[in-house]
């Protein structure tokens, strides 16, 4: 079992920026995979930025150039999240991939609004 705490959330102006936390415990050197995702009212959650094994990372279109993905020794993820649009407010989401299960946090709200 993993768990999965975020934090860092916050309403901000267009133009802002925030750095979201998600610190892991339990299992954690089981993960394999972590990544946030966002939903959005009345949408589908959505990926917005993932480091696969080997460090490898994956942004969505929408927030390349804007968004870092960052994930410390023992697993603690962050986003740096820069130069945030109305579009990126939702509540935010970090999930980790162990080998047979993928686990997601509570989310964080992250609210841009002029």
């Amino acid at each position: 079992q993993v768990q999965l705490r975020e934090s860092g959330g916050d309403s901000v102006q267009p133009g802002g920026s925030l750095r979201l936390s998600c610190e892991p415990s339990g299992n954690i050197f089981d993960i394999i995979n972590m990544g946030w995702f966002r939903q959005a009212p009345g949408k589908a959650r959505e990926r917005v930025a993932q480091i696969w094994s080997r460090d490898r990372r994956e942004y969505a279109e929408s927030v390349k150039g804007r968004f870092t993905i960052s994930r410390e020794h023992g697993n603690k993820l962050y986003l740096q999240m820069n130069n945030l649009k109305l579009e990126d407010t939702a509540v935010y989401y970090c999930q980790a991939d162990v080998l047979h299960a993928t686990y997601w946090g509570q989310g964080t709200q992250v609210t841009v609004s002029a």
